[in-house]
C-alpha cells in the first residue's frame, strides 16, 4: 500500500496482527523484501510494517531530502498515519541509524528500539574517496555481487536473497545512492541518542564487516541508555537475509519481555548477550554476563 506521509509517497508492507505493532527500516540498498523472512516469522503473532524508505523499493524518490531527519520523520509519520498505539521500531543499518534519531525524540506509544547491524550515531569512520567509491557500489550486478561478496555477506546468500539484494540495489534512486555516503551517514546525532528512553537491543553479526561487534560495542553500548548486545555467530551485516530465524527469535524474546517482563529488562546494567550453538544438536540458545554498570 501506498501512504502520504511526511510529504512524501510510501510504499509500506502490513501482514499479521498483535500488538506491539513492528515496525521495520531496511538498510542503505535494500527495501521492505528485506525483512521478508523475518517478517514471515514474526506475522503470525505480531502486525508488522515494513517501509521502502524514500528512494527505494516503490517509494518516491526526490532528488533531495535524504537526510536523517527526513527519514525518521518518514517512519514517524506512517506511526501516525495507521495510528499505531504501541510500536517497536526495528532498524537495520542506515535504518537503525533512522530508528536512533526518531527514537530520541521520544514518540508516543513507542515501547522499544531493535537496532540490527545498525550505523552508530557518530559519522562513518571512512574517508571521502572511500565513500565517494559508494556511491558507485550498487550500479550493476557485477558490482553488487562483488559488495556482497566483499563486504555485506562474504558466505553468500541463497539464489532467491541474492536476486532480491540484486534487484532492490539497482532499482533504487541515485539521489539515495549517493546521499548516504557522501552526506546522510556523516551525521553526528551522539547528542540526542541518550535521549532514548525505552529499552533498546543491539543485534550485531560476529563476521560483520561493516560495523563489527567492537565498533557497536564502543560507539553504541555507552551512547545509549538501557541497550543489550547479541551477537549472532558465523554471519555478516545482512542478518536478515543471512539469519532470519535467529534475528526473528531473538526480536520475539525482547518484545516479550517488554511486554509480560522478562530478560532483556535490564535498566542497570550493561548486558551483553551471545547466541551460541550446542555442537551436537545445532539448537541455538543465549548466553549472557553482566559487564561494568553504564555510565551516568
Amino acid at each position: 500500500m501506498i501512504i502520504e506521509a511526511n510529504g512524501i509517497d510510501l510504499h509500506v508492507e502490513q501482514r499479521g496482527a498483535g500488538g506491539p505493532a513492528l515496525v521495520f527500516l531496511h538498510y542503505w540498498g535494500g527495501s521492505s523484501r528485506t525483512w521478508q523472512h523475518v517478517v514471515d516469522a514474526l506475522s503470525p503473532d505480531y502486525r508488522t510494517v515494513a517501509i521502502d524508505q524514500r528512494g527505494w523499493g516503490k517509494s518516491a524518490a526526490p532528488e533531495a531530502g535524504y537526510a536523517l531527519s527526513d527519514l525518521a520523520g518518514d517512519v514517524l509519520a506512517v506511526v501516525d498515519s495507521l495510528a499505531l498505539e504501541s510500536y517497536i521500531l526495528v532498524g537495520h543499518s542506515m535504518g537503525g541509524k533512522a530508528a536512533q534519531l526518531a527514537a530520541s525524540q521520544r514518540p508516543r506509544g513507542l515501547r522499544g528500539l531493535v537496532l540490527v547491524a545498525p550505523a552508530p550515531p557518530t559519522p562513518l569512520a571512512l574517508p571521502l574517496d572511500a565513500r565517494q567509491g559508494m556511491v558507485h557500489a550498487y550500479n550493476s550486478r557485477e558490482s553488487i555481487v562483488a559488495t556482497l561478496q566483499q563486504v555485506l555477506a562474504p558466505d553468500g546468500l541463497s539464489d532467491g536473497d541474492l536476486d532480491t539484494v540484486i534487484a532492490d540495489s539497482l532499482t533504487g534512486a541515485s539521489s539515495a545512492k549517493a546521499a548516504w555516503p557522501l552526506a546522510t551517514s556523516q551525521e553526528d546525532i551522539t547528542a540526542v541518542v541518550p535521549l532514548i528512553d525505552v529499552p533498546v537491543i543491539v543485534i550485531s553479526g560476529e563476521h560483520d564487516l561493516v560495523d563489527p561487534p567492537e565498533v557497536l560495542r564502543r560507539e553504541v553500548l555507552p551512547r545509549i541508555p538501557q541497550s543489550t548486545l547479541v551477537v549472532l555467530p558465523g554471519v555478516g551485516h545482512l542478518l536478515p537475509l543471512e539469519a532470519p530465524t535467529d534475528l526473528a527469535n531473538v526480536i520475539k524474546a525482547f518484545v516479550l519481555a517488554q511486554t509480560r517482563g522478562g530478560f532483556f529488562a535490564l535498566p542497570e546494567a550493561q548486558q551483553e548477550v551471545a547466541l551460541t550453538r550446542c555442537g551436537d544438536c545445532g539448537m541455538a540458545r543465549l548466553t549472557a554476563s553482566t559487564t561494568a554498570p553504564r555510565r551516568p
